[in-house]
């Protein structure tokens, strides 16, 4: 008698019951629309959302739906001139309150939104987009740790009364980037006090002394532990700026991931203003608030080229005319907690927020400074790409302007606003103060824009293969296997609805390689299927009766199919895990393809049989 456990049978018919209501989401495709979020991160609220919708109608621009979904605002149209033209007449009417993005979504009903369902998100070779691949520069990142350091030391010094004839960062001999501090002492100066001032200023370098004729040096060394967590803090702070820049962009699905040692690749799908996001993405900016020198004439100093010691000399972007600012910087972009626009009596403004410890140095230089002035400088990292002998070298170009040079009209301290700006400026600065300054500067290394008709040309194969492939597999397994190959059909049937409604709980990105993971998944399911098959032939050839031949058929199978399947799965997760890109999304499918194919083969296979072939009734012969 062949017999399966009830409790079985009900667990695949719930777990299959799932599958189906979480792989549905993506039967329905997707249409052109508009993201709009509003630009202080607060959520989009239905009577605002009712209020875009009236505006687009009284525009005569028709639109197919809006809803709101994780607080932003998604506004479906049937075409993308509707979408265009929606995205033009929102930016000149609510600038101000959102932050616009072109993308496509999901035609999933609303019920099926109302409980959470999502389809699969498309990677960027199906759905079309722009892939940006940016080069860090280390040695920056390692030389601006450094300098800090050297600050650090040089302040430690001065206050232990002890003089240097000069701090500088230099690369010591079998290092490829800088990686010490080398602190000149005067002549005559006691060494021992020098190191127990610089004790806590240099904690965890290591110090070692130079006589010289001149004086005593001392270096102040990074080991190559220190320089290797300073090379993974930039990239990983690197990659959480630049996902922060991606999401006040408004992009949806975005991959933002390491590649290389020194290299971070940024996909956005969907993405239909490729220069905007370009332009933005790369910007190192950060603030310098300074007080002016009012003791010092600038113009003069502009004209002689003799700046003062401890001044900079810089042009007011608004008035033309010179500034001299002190080097001393009271907070910088680096202390800020938050960034919004607003409007103030002088214009658009950037409500600025720092944290803690910069608030009480404001506090404090604002409450002894009062009616004198104070500039805000901004600097700006760009690459430059120039061809050397031949080969691309890449360098990078600091400009510091003063944005902002007003009088300190009363005392402030964590909060207070910058002006002068136009409401462009304004939306750019605070973006980019907002989601972080970026450690080091990034050069823009490749670009490639991936538009929508080739996304859809993808899939468009991608599926074709999918199904072709599918056909030829149950086209074979039906005419070989007869009855049992109607059954390995309904299972690898079932196996794909199982892997989609992973993908989609998951929410992994289904790229062209993804579809290959599937294709090859199908592959590998029916290989158990006719190892299973072949062992049922074998003991229906000794003479076994066709129920205890299903039964050794399952049983004896199982240790070959397990052995396959474990060793593919070994494969398929070491490429998860170390791969990127298009390995790691084939890796991602494979590997939860063959956690699908082993319970579809041998639990879902069974029960089919099973229900066909099992119970007390006496089998003449099987169909296989």
């Amino acid at each position: 008698m062949l017999e399966y456990a009830r409790w079985k049978y009900v667990l695949i018919a719930v777990l299959l019951a799932v599958a189906l209501l979480f792989a549905l989401p993506n039967m329905f495709g997707s249409n052109p629309a508009l993201q709009l979020a509003h630009a202080d991160h607060s959520p989009v609220t239905t009577a605002q959302a009712h209020e875009v919708g009236a505006y687009l109608t009284a525009q005569k621009i028709p639109y197919q739906s809006l809803y709101v979904q994780s607080g932003r605002l998604l506004v479906r149209f049937s075409d993308v001139s509707d979408q265009l033209r929606a995205h033009d007449a929102v930016n000149a009417r609510y600038q101000d309150t959102y932050i616009s993005a072109l993308a496509l979504v999901s035609r999933t009903p609303a019920w099926l939104r109302a409980i959470g369902l999502k389809p699969m998100p498309l990677g960027l070779d199906l759905r079309g987009g722009l892939d940006l691949l940016y080069q860090v520069d280390i040695r920056s990142a390692i030389g601006q740790l450094l300098q800090t350091y050297a600050q650090d030391a040089g302040r430690a010094l001065a206050g232990a009364g002890i003089h240097t004839n000069g701090i500088s960062v230099v690369t010591t001999s079998g290092s490829t980037l800088p990686n010490a501090v080398r602190i000149a002492l005067a002549p005559q100066t006691n060494v021992s006090a020098a190191r127990d001032a610089l004790s806590r200023a240099l904690q965890g370098l290591t110090v070692t002394t130079e006589s010289q004729t001149d004086g005593t040096v001392l270096q102040a060394t990074m080991s190559q532990a220190q320089v290797q967590q300073r090379e993974n803090y930039a990239m990983d702070q690197s990659i959480t700026t630049l996902r922060n820049r991606v999401n006040q962009l408004g992009v949806s699905e975005p991959i933002v991931q390491r590649q290389g040692n020194d290299r971070i690749d940024v996909q956005l799908p969907g993405i239909q203003n490729p220069a905007e996001a370009a332009n933005l993405l790369g910007q190192v900016a950060t603030l310098q608030f300074r007080l002016n020198d009012t003791e010092n004439n600038a113009l003069q100093a502009q004209q002689t080229g003799n700046v003062p010691l401890g001044d900079q000399l810089f042009t007011d972007t608004a008035s033309g005319f010179p500034v001299l600012l002190k080097r001393e910087v009271i907070a910088t972009g680096d202390e800020l907690t938050d960034a919004t626009v607003g409007e103030s009596t002088q214009g658009p403004a950037v409500n600025i927020t720092l944290d803690s410890r910069a608030g009480e140095n404001m506090l404090r230089t604002t409450k002894a400074n009062v009616g004198k002035q104070m500039g805000v400088v901004l600097m700006t990292k760009h690459s430059v790409t120039s061809v050397v002998d031949g080969k691309k070298v890449i360098s990078y170009v600091t400009k510091e302007k003063v944005i902002n040079d007003a009088t300190i009209q009363g005392v402030f301290a964590d909060r207070f606003e910058i002006t002068g700006l136009t409401l462009g400026e304004a939306q750019d600065l605070a973006i980019l103060l907002r989601s972080g300054s970026l450690p080091a500067p990034i050069a823009q290394v490749g670009e490639q824009i991936i538009g929508p008709s080739l996304g859809r040309q993808n899939i468009k194969w991608g599926v074709t293969a999918l199904i072709v492939g599918m056909i030829g597999v149950l086209a074979f397994m039906a005419i070989y296997y007869k009855v049992f190959g109607l059954v390995a059909d309904l299972v690898l049937v079932a196996n794909v609805v199982l892997l989609t409604a992973l993908l989609s709980m998951m929410h992994a990105s289904l790229s062209l390689p993804g579809i290959a993971g599937i294709i090859l998944t199908v592959g590998i399911a029916v290989d158990a299927n006719v190892l299973i098959y072949e062992r049922i032939r074998e003991e229906l050839r000794k003479g076994v009766s066709p129920q205890a031949a299903i039964r050794a058929g399952f049983e004896k199978a199982f240790s070959a199919i397990a052995d396959s399947n474990i060793t593919t799965l070994i494969a398929g997760l070491v490429l998860w895990i170390f791969g990127t890109g298009a390995i790691r999304g084939f890796a991602v499918v494979l590997t939860l393809g063959i956690a699908t194919s082993m319970f579809t083969s041998l639990m879902g296979s069974r029960a089919l049989v099973t229900l066909m072939y099992g119970g007390r009734r006496k089998i003449a012969r099987l169909h296989i």
